[in-house]
């Protein structure tokens, strides 16, 4: 090879790694939110124990739930669910991002791991869920694949005032779509049976769940 390919290989060499050195982190510009325990309200099935649908154990939060589950409160004519609400800051303007290291286990399928609750047009303004190992947005657009039984981050990006929700997976921007208008926000992660086509037993484990702002 002669010199003047030598010199170009090196510059390619050196471009690509400054830029993985230099690549913007998701959460670069915001600021942490402080959370305590008391930051994270636990939902159930209202006739199973806590202990039964949900664990937390060495810094790692499990959630679990049956297909044939009772929902949350007898008089709900939801799904079952075994999730987290991150509740005291609830918003409705500016700039809030959600972040935590989930992991799906194979076979988990038809369930939101992770959305945000509250819209002006039904009731939350995004859903992930697990299909087959591949995060969809609701039912819809494919997000990420290949995602079973590994730990991967989620950043989920809000921007209320102009209505755009940005998702990444492994700090990778991944998707970005219009929001369902304002109203009382807030995040949630765990395990919520889709309105459709759950499996019978759905599990979602997570982690290092953080909270930013602008």
């Amino acid at each position: 090879m002669n010199s003047f390919y030598c010199k170009l290989l090196c510059l390619i060499l050196l471009t690509l790694k400054y830029r993985y050195i230099c690549a913007a982190d998701p959460t670069d510009g915001f600021t942490l939110v402080p959370l305590t325990e008391e930051n994270f309200k636990l939902q159930k099935p209202y006739n199973e124990p806590l202990d039964d649908r949900y664990s937390d154990k060495d810094g790692v939060r499990s959630f679990w739930i049956y297909n044939h589950d009772k929902p949350f409160k007898p008089d709900s004519t939801t799904r079952p669910r075994s999730e987290v609400r991150i509740s005291g800051h609830d918003y409705s303007s500016g700039i809030w991002q959600f972040e935590g290291y989930a992991f799906v286990p194979s076979g988990t399928s038809g369930v939101t791991i992770v959305q945000i609750h509250g819209a002006a047009e039904g009731a939350t303004s995004l859903q992930l869920r697990m299909y087959d190992g591949d995060i969809k947005y609701y039912k819809y657009n494919v997000v990420a694949t290949n995602l079973y039984d590994k730990w991967f981050r989620v950043n989920i990006i809000h921007n209320v005032d102009k209505g755009k929700i940005i998702v990444f997976i492994d700090g990778v921007k991944k998707f970005v779509v219009k929001d369902q208008g304002p109203g009382d926000l807030y995040f949630k992660c765990g395990v919520y049976a889709a309105p459709e086509n759950s499996s019978n037993y759905m599990e979602s484990r997570w982690k290092e769940i953080k909270l930013y702002k602008k």
